[in-house]
């Protein structure tokens, strides 16, 4: 019997190998899913898509791997040899070597994964054959052109680079577009982001990236121009490196992808490898990172202990559970002393404030700003060996703060921030922490000779450990701390998400950036992971609560109280003035109703660039939950993600309004609505 049974597990196995390359004039054919990569004699490929409707994703065969060296660009390697798939607990991998006129030996190995279709993964080794030594200035991977319809044709991307006008996430790509896509610093304190670039039009979308375990210095160009006829993605790493006679170079572990409709598919994929393949860990966040937010900012930096605590009452009164002391409480970043105008009993003050704040049933958060130390503190003159240094042996900048950079990568660093997190949550009791500031995304080399680094680059890639000693410092101290990080609008760098258990819109200046942030959260971490939709008054005229609602976001304000009490500079009188009061109620009585962000946000559904109106939808218990945006709509709409063997109502749980019984099988309806509009879909017993 068990001779029988392996007999047959052999004829599976290969049946898959066979069917999963083949091997014709030259040519190799690898499939995952719909997706298709051939090969030909050059080790130059072609590829394919079954969502595209003539099944090219690029016109021809082109080099898409390659390096460029003192000799020039190195693209042509005749074929060698092929070796099919070996198989292993559902993991293919293809070896297909070549050789340059030059002597440079090409071996790409192709993995596929039974798990993840749709996806091939690739990675490149160069070996110098000749006699001659050889310096490499730039390798590239997944290069491919993807052709247009017409220069007119609508491109919609995802793009998770950082730059310091703070674009958005998800933008068209127009003719004439040229973006480098930079994981390294693309000013002195922005950088890092998510090593992914997506495109799709009305038929079919296309991603590369890398799934390295540690943020790399790579670029993702996607360029866009009438002499490409189409768009160019690929992935590149600049750097100089000398190979000698027989010595190899191994590029990264890049991939490529095919989906249809937008982004949100590759990002949940991308997400889902890294967990199962490359062992990230995102742990379970506590009850406590659901609910719904106050935040002092509202009284900026000229906030008073007294103006802090006459507000709680509010607070408390319409249905808020977090306090967060923001910015302005110390007298430096990098020393953390109390300020001693606000707190002029020093600790003792502090440790009253928050209690003070529990004695009302609310919790405390505080803001930190860490890794910045402005000139002149007491840190920088005990500890100038914590700084950053660039190659000309001078402190990093850090210009919003003021400030210089402290390495993540040296341990000194380390413990000092070990010992603030142990004062904030063991000594003051604050119950979590509001990380926050743009330059936390991304570090610059570090060449501060005393910290020894084997490579300047250690320094970037240490940035995940920085949060997870922070993370793991707190869970110490208390398992239901929330740590929220704040990266002031840039793209947040995925390697830290593990490290966090409440993500933040970080400062959008738009509705449509609360939504499309909180899809991209969704996909990337989990479907119900607490995302914040930041402050309200930074929303659509300042009271946009539908649109996180909606997308499954936790609610937050930074209202001042009472009316007039402060005048804010950054953005006007944010007051709470009766009129708002009764809004602000009516929005977490129905956030604390629903709690939408428990539920599982079904990203896959809709199109967030080509489907109109714009459409989230959110499952729970068993209903669903539309989100509807546009600033005016008037037509039908198709309610995907129906049981098509149930009826439901349609219930308008914003205006508490039944709209429509629908029966069996129907899906589609009549809206007219300007902003949004909110349903319930309940499913019938």
């Amino acid at each position: 019997m068990k001779k029988i049974k392996y007999a047959n597990l052999f004829l599976f196995v290969l049946a898959l190998v066979l069917s999963s390359c083949s091997n014709r004039k030259n040519e190799i054919t690898i499939t995952s899913g719909s997706l298709h990569l051939k090969i030909n004699n050059k080790l130059y490929t072609q590829i394919f898509s079954d969502y595209s409707p003539d099944k090219k994703i690029t016109n021809s065969f082109t080099p898409s791997e390659y390096i460029i060296a003192d000799s020039g660009k190195i693209t042509d390697f005749s074929l060698i040899s092929p070796k099919e798939g070996n198989v292993k607990e559902g993991k293919r991998i293809w070896t297909i070597t070549g050789k340059s006129k030059n002597n440079i030996l090409k071996t790409l190995t192709v993995t596929l994964y039974d798990d993840f279709p749709d996806f091939i993964f690739t990675k490149v080794t160069y070996t110098n054959l000749s006699k001659k030594k050889i310096t490499i200035d730039k390798w590239v991977n997944n290069d491919y052109i993807i052709p247009q319809k017409d220069s007119s044709e609508i491109i919609w991307s995802y793009q998770g680079a950082t730059y310091e006008d703070r674009p958005d996430w998800v933008l068209q790509v127009k003719n004439g577009f040229n973006r480098k896509n930079y994981m390294g610093m693309n000013a002195t304190d922005y950088g890092g982001g998510v090593p992914i670039v997506d495109i799709w039009n009305k038929d079919f979308g296309f991603a590369i990236g890398h799934v390295e375990k540690v943020p790399k210095l790579v670029s993702l160009p996607v360029v866009r121009n009438s002499k490409l006829g189409g768009t160019e993605v690929k992935i590149e790493y600049e750097k100089k490196i000398p190979l000698e006679h027989q010595k190899s170079l191994s590029t990264f572990t890049t991939f490529i992808s095919t989906h249809k409709k937008d982004y949100f598919h590759t990002l949940k994929m991308f997400g889902k490898f890294m967990r199962e393949r490359r062992g990230f860990r995102f742990n379970k966040p506590p009850e406590d990172a659901y609910e719904p937010i106050w935040c002092a900012w509202g009284y900026e930096r000229g906030f008073t202990v007294n103006k802090v605590l006459g507000t709680l009452p509010e607070v408390k009164k319409l249905g808020y559970k977090w306090v967060v002391l923001d910015d302005g409480w110390q007298t430096a970043e990098g020393d953390w002393y109390l300020n001693p105008k606000k707190f002029p009993h020093g600790e003792k003050d502090m440790k009253k404030f928050v209690e003070k704040i529990h004695k009302q049933g609310l919790k405390a958060k505080l803001w930190w700003a860490p890794l910045a130390v402005d000139p002149g503190t007491d840190l920088i003159k005990k500890h100038p060996e914590m700084l950053l240094l660039n190659k000309d042996q001078k402190p990093e900048d850090i210009t919003w703060w003021d400030s210089y950079y402290l390495c993540p990568a040296y341990g000194e660093t380390l413990e000092y921030t070990k010992k603030l997190v142990r004062k904030f949550l063991q000594d003051w009791k604050f119950d979590g922490l509001k990380i926050d500031g743009q330059h936390l995304n991304g570090a610059p080399p570090c060449y501060n000779k005393l910290h020894h680094h084997k490579r300047p680059e250690e320094s970037t890639e240490a940035m995940p450990n920085f949060f997870r000693t922070i993370y793991d410092e707190a869970e110490k101290i208390n398992p239901n701390a929330v740590i929220e990080v704040c990266p002031c609008g840039t793209g947040y760098n995925f390697y830290m998400l593990p490290y966090l258990n409440q993500v933040v819109a970080s400062d959008p200046v738009s509705s449509w950036q609360i939504r499309l942030k909180g899809k991209t959260f969704k996909a990337l971490i989990s479907p119900d992971a607490p995302y914040y939709g930041d402050h309200v008054e930074l929303s659509d005229n300042k009271d946009d609560f539908a649109s996180t609602i909606g997308v499954g976001g936790i609610i937050g304000t930074k209202f001042t109280w009472p009316v007039g009490v402060y005048l804010n500079n950054e953005s006007g009188d944010v007051s709470l003035t009766k009129a708002k009061e009764k809004e602000w109620k009516k929005w977490i009585n129905i956030y604390n109703k629903y709690q939408l962000p428990k539920g599982e946000y079904l990203g896959e559904l809709y199109d967030i660039g080509f489907d109109k109106p714009e459409t989230h939808v959110i499952k729970k218990n068993g209903n669903l939950f539309y989100a509807f945006y546009s600033k005016n709509f008037s037509g039908k709409v198709e309610l995907r993600g129906l049981d098509k063997n149930s009826g439901y109502t349609l219930y308008d749980y914003v205006n508490n309004k039944k709209l429509k019984d629908l029966k069996k099988g129907e899906h589609k309806i009549k809206l007219d609505f300007k902003k949004y509009l909110l349903i319930e879909a309940i499913k019938k017993k």
